[in-house]
């Protein structure tokens, strides 16, 4: 399971918000081999007065977070990074110095979804990639 928030400017990613969810998505495929029916994102569009970003940064800064369950190897992190950079900038002309993303792993006992414990459930896809 995955759960993905997508914070930025408004004026920014409001016009791009179908494309990013589906370059994030295609991104989380390819590199946790990931079901493609499962997509959980929210977009957190931000006003200027309320979104303060790192000197060095322009106003297409975007920061994603995603909550995922623990297993992913490594290499498969630092692979959905590169991802993520490569494919922002090439489809967003969004350099990799605008992206900042972190993964925040639980076990599987801490998600509660489909009316049980995550760790009760057969799940469709491997969380160990």
């Amino acid at each position: 399971m995955g759960q993905i928030k997508i914070y930025g400017l408004k004026e920014h990613l409001v016009p791009i918000r179908t494309k990013v969810s589906d370059i994030l998505h295609s991104c989380v495929v390819d590199a946790f081999q990931y079901p493609e029916n499962k997509r959980a994102q929210r977009f957190f569009y931000m006003d200027p007065e309320d979104f303060f970003y790192p000197e060095g940064s322009s106003d297409q800064y975007t920061i994603i977070e995603i909550s995922l369950f623990e297993g992913r190897s490594i290499t498969a992190k630092k692979y959905l990074y590169q991802l993520i950079f490569e494919r922002f900038e090439k489809e967003f002309k969004i350099s990799p110095n605008d992206v900042e993303i972190t993964l925040t792993e639980t076990p599987l006992y801490n998600w509660g979804l489909r009316g049980k414990p995550a760790d009760e459930l057969k799940l469709d896809y491997k969380v160990s990639v």
